[in-house]
């Protein structure tokens, strides 16, 4: 061995320990900093985390506030359902298209039903697919009994609304159906959840804070299988109130019953001293059940469709016709240019300025009341040329034409027109003339009144000159006084008595009822056919507690042949059991 060698090889072997328990004490401090790193900075994170993969919210869907008629009479419930869905965030890679084809085999659904569903479910947040709705008991049955092989899907409980009588009613009632994506990142703030269904029109839309209740749940602890170990909290979902409404669901059965006759028109039936509805009708219908699974195509191409099914005719406005003489005569007796006594010759037809009007017959000299009775024209031509537009149309709004009625269903209600001079500029360029007048007088020209417009005004006759507002659901009377003179009335029940007894509405001069007030009125529509109304009220000669309106779009008939009628079978329902008195009643 040469010098130094074993000096150099001593100190070599010295230093090994060293070096390793270096390593050693580097390795540990590192595992020490990352535990120190995981526990004390990462801890309440990662704690998070792993309650997140334990912990699951399983959200209970409130039961949704039921709709009633004025007699507890169920209009709008709810049933629970079945459906199959599909939890993407669940599937592993190209695990589909093996759980579609499972899926179809034991639920006996085919295969491609179920792909058309995922794909037009797809959404990026991995929410859950609706696959199929409402199974069958046996479905859900056999999914249950395999479910542990189906991972990715799972049948649950859905709450659907239901309308036990149908079509009934489906315009005033509305219908519900299932919040977008859209809509649920602007809900989501008010507690709705992308599974929620929300009122779309009707009494559904108007009410939804009151009907929809609160999302209930459970805070429940799973393993890594997903299955349930124990339940850490418990809210119970809060039921929606129900809603009475001042319906009443004979009447409103009556209704649409009348409305079978005519393709397309409305019934508004109002009590006239409270506003109360006591029914809405409205043609074409439509079920608003098919809205609980969503239309089918060919359903949605008839909702869209040209008769516009969906759309409430009761708030819609139309020429009002010779119903609009109301009108001309209040504007003539309050204006103090006529008074009640006033007479005027009638003929077969009236000319001005060169142009000649043409009427239905000539009943010489005759009043008001008469006029109303006949619905003479020549009569109302003449009153309408000396009131002049301006009292004619004051008049009309005075009565609430020409303005929304108030009624909780505001969205869908239209104002009408009242095309006075104004408008005439506006809207034409051109001036109001004479001739403007005289067809405004008779109900023509640029005018479009609603049913509930129409019936506001007949109430407000009827209950001795207060403009009540129309509701849905009952409370406190909200009306206006109109401050009619007593004669005006007067003569206007005088009037509107004599076109049932001896003028356009005999059809309602029925001893089975009580007596009835009115006024018929044919709208012309050219070149489609005539429209057809009839308005009245009930008992004539007491405290009416009815008023109806009759609407016949582009019937073809007359009012009183058409509208009449309609407004006679909802009286005979209303005023069933009526006995007339053994003395006759001065009216």
């Amino acid at each position: 061995m040469l010098p130094g060698q074993g000096t150099v090889r001593r100190s070599g072997m010295g230093q090994q320990p060293v070096l390793l328990l270096a390593l050693v004490l580097l390795a540990s401090g590192a595992m020490v900093a990352r535990l120190a790193w995981l526990q004390l900075l990462q801890g309440p994170a990662n704690r998070a985390r792993a309650d997140d993969n334990r912990i699951r919210l399983m959200p209970r869907n409130p039961i949704r506030g039921r709709i009633l008629d004025r007699h507890g009479q169920v209009l709008a419930t709810s049933r629970l359902t079945y459906n199959l869905y599909l939890k993407p965030n669940q599937l592993e890679p190209g695990q589909w298209p093996q759980l579609r084809d499972r899926l179809a085999v034991i639920l006996a659904i085919p295969a491609a039903t179920l792909e058309q569903q995922r794909r037009d479910g797809a959404n990026p947040e991995g929410f859950r697919i609706a696959l199929a709705m409402e199974l069958k008991p046996e479905q859900v049955l056999r999914f249950r009994e395999q479910a542990d092989a189906l991972r990715g899907a799972e049948v649950d409980v859905d709450v659907l609304r239901s309308y036990p009588n149908g079509r009934l009613g489906a315009h005033v009632l509305g219908y519900t159906s299932g919040i977008t994506e859209a809509e649920y990142q602007e809900l989501e703030g008010k507690g709705y959840r992308l599974r929620d269904r929300i009122g779309r029109s009707g009494v559904e839309r108007a009410y939804e804070s009151i009907l929809r209740g609160q999302w209930g749940g459970q805070q429940v602890e799973v393993d890594a299988a997903g299955q349930v170990q124990q339940i850490l909290g418990d809210k119970p979902a809060k039921q929606g109130q129900d809603l009475r409404l001042s319906l009443d669901l004979p009447l409103q059965r009556a209704a649409e019953r009348a409305l079978d006759g005519v393709r397309k028109g409305a019934i508004v039936a109002m009590d006239p001293q409270t506003g109360a509805i006591r029914a809405i009708a409205s043609r074409p219908t439509f079920d608003p059940n098919v809205f609980a699974d969503g239309p089918s195509t060919s359903q949605w191409a008839r909702l869209n469709g040209v008769d516009a099914p969906l759309l409430n005719r009761a708030f819609q406005g139309f020429p009002p016709a010779s119903t609009f003489k109301l009108v001309t005569t209040i504007a003539a007796l309050e204006s103090g240019k006529f008074t009640a006594d006033s007479k005027l010759m009638t003929m077969h037809s009236f000319c001005y300025a060169g142009l000649c009007y043409g009427d239905h017959g000539a009943l010489g000299v005759i009043g008001f009341p008469l006029a109303l009775a006949a619905s003479s024209n020549t009569f109302f031509y003449q009153v309408g040329l000396k009131v002049g537009p301006t009292a004619l149309f004051e008049a009309a709004r005075r009565l609430g034409y020409g303005s929304a009625t108030g009624l909780e269903l505001h969205d869908e209600e239209t104002p009408g027109l009242l095309g006075d001079p104004a408008w005439k500029k506006k809207a034409l360029g051109e001036p109001w003339t004479p001739v403007d007048t005289i067809t405004s007088a008779i109900g023509q020209g640029a005018l479009q009144v609603t049913p509930i417009q129409m019936a506001r005004l007949y109430a407000a006759v009827a209950n001795g000159g207060w403009l009540v507002t129309p509701h849905l659901v009952e409370r406190p009377t909200q009306r206006r006084w109109l401050g009619l003179k007593p004669v005006t009335l007067q003569v206007l029940h005088q009037g509107l008595r004599q076109v049932v007894t001896i003028g356009t509405g005999k059809v309602l001069n029925d001893p089975n009822l009580p007596p009835v007030a009115g006024k018929t009125g044919t709208g012309e529509d050219p070149p489609r056919p005539d429209h057809a109304w009839f308005g009245g009220y009930a008992p004539a000669n007491s405290k009416p507690t009815l008023v109806i309106v009759a609407f016949g779009e582009n019937s073809g008939g007359y009012g009183g042949t058409v509208a009449a009628p309609m407004v006679r079978a909802l009286m005979t329902t209303w005023f069933r059991g009526y006995k007339a008195p053994t003395k006759p009643i001065q009216t």
